[in-house]
């Protein structure tokens, strides 16, 4: 309404794919930043001060001090949020379902809601909807492996 009486014409967020996807990718930026700014406030909080005090001493810059301090030390965080937030995507069902329903024309349909218009919705298919949610196990397990992989420090 307000874009009208400014003499705009409305935008049809949900009549385009892109615009419905840029909706929901909103609605994940805004679920999932707060969560994890917990995680990395709880992080930050656990590196001491004096840490940051003999680093200026020895005459480390800030941006220095950020990367050579503050981002190893949050490695472990940065690791649990990483792997979280991607279990959560591969998982994505509220913001498809109650946002754009797949819609337009399916393009905005995620693995989850496919699995549940599958065994819910059209004539009632369990045992592919149930090997379509171990493939989805399979991957967060996988893509987990990986990510602690790739995080793990030790020799």
């Amino acid at each position: 309404m307000t874009l009208r009486n400014m003499g705009m014409d409305p935008i049809g967020w949900f009549n385009n794919a892109w615009t419905a996807r840029i909706v929901i990718i909103i609605a994940l930026l805004w679920r999932w930043t707060g969560y994890n700014m917990v995680f990395y406030l709880a992080g930050l909080q656990n590196i001491e001060y004096s840490v940051y005090e003999a680093a200026r001493i020895d005459g480390a810059s800030p941006m220095q001090a950020f990367f050579k301090i503050t981002v190893p030390l949050l490695k472990p965080t940065i690791l649990l949020t990483t792997i979280m937030s991607v279990n959560g995507t591969l998982q994505l069902f509220d913001e498809s379902f109650n946002l754009t329903n797949g819609g337009p024309s399916n393009q905005t349909i995620t693995m989850a809601h496919y699995i549940y218009n599958t065994c819910f919705v059209s004539t009632p298919n369990f045992s592919y909807a149930s090997a379509l949610s171990i493939l989805i196990l399979i991957a967060v397990a996988v893509l987990s492996f990986i990510q602690m992989k790739a995080g793990d420090t030790r020799d």
